[in-house]
């Protein structure tokens, strides 16, 4: 959705900086760390502070802060930095503390395998959606996806499902910060998707990507919303147009999602 460039901060938090218990200092630091989420392995100070908005000054004392404590690793020889294997353990810690994901991948796997289709499971990260689990069937083309992977939310059915499941004044404000990282000439037809998804899940209990972010790639979403309402986590089942019709989508694909989502809550007690 738009140019990544453009807005150069990989973390947004303009909704909640005002907030008298928001610590702008643990903010910046996990700004820099998610700067890599670009894919260069090393980054300096200059690249850093270009992408996050923040001073050179700042960037220096917090880059040696997130190396004295193992996030970030420097090179001397690239006289840059690398992210610290500190990460991984904490990545590892939030996939054995969270049980949906276990639940839902061997059923994950087994609903690609029977419907030709990939299938994703995913949580809301900031303005995107962060890919937790993935399942392919041998017949469906690889996306080249991977947990960890962030995808748009306005255009994927994964991201139009987490935010069908808004509540109305959190839906809003998410509409308007989309609004501010998209192209003005796209964002008439980024909204008009994410309202019909909206109304979709309403009505049907999922919603459709025909198309809008892979020209070749059409899907369902599905939200998983927990039991204390606040947090929601998406399905999405999708594949090579020529196979996931329209029609496809709606009497088979969706419905079975809808099918494999509540197993999941059922399995985990609504404890997402």
């Amino acid at each position: 959705m738009g140019n990544p460039k453009r807005k150069l901060s990989t973390v947004r938090f303009e909704s909640d900086q005002d907030h008298p218990q928001f610590v702008s200092a643990a903010a910046r630091s996990l700004a820099i760390l998610r700067c890599f989420d670009y894919g260069e392995q090393y980054l300096g100070n200059s690249e850093i502070a270009l992408r996050t908005g923040l001073p050179k000054p700042t960037v220096s004392r917090q880059t040696f802060t997130l190396c004295s404590l193992g996030y970030l690793n420097y090179s001397r020889a690239q006289e840059k930095y690398a992210l610290g294997a500190a990460l991984l353990c904490l990545g590892n810690t939030y996939n054995r503390c969270n049980p949906v994901i276990g639940v839902a991948k061997p059923l994950m796997q087994a609903f690609a395998e029977q419907s030709g289709s990939t299938v994703m499971l995913g949580a809301p990260d900031g303005m995107r959606m962060i890919l937790l689990a993935i399942a392919n069937s041998a017949c469906c083309p690889d996306l080249e996806l991977e947990p960890g992977t962030r995808i748009p939310h306005g255009l994927t059915a994964l991201g139009r499902a987490d935010l069908a499941a808004r509540r109305p004044e959190l839906f809003q404000r998410e509409l308007s910060e989309l609004e501010l990282l998209c192209r003005p000439l796209e964002w008439p037809k980024v909204r008009q998707g994410i309202l019909k998804a909206r109304a979709d899940v309403a009505e049907h209990g999922y919603c459709y990507s025909l198309g809008d972010w892979r020209e070749d790639i059409y899907a369902v979403g599905v939200p998983i919303v927990g039991n204390d309402r606040e947090r929601i986590l998406a399905l999405s089942c999708g594949g090579p147009a020529g196979s996931m019709t329209h029609q496809r989508l709606r009497d088979e694909i969706g419905p079975g999602l809808v099918r494999l989502r509540d197993r999941v809550l059922a399995a985990t007690r609504g404890r997402i």
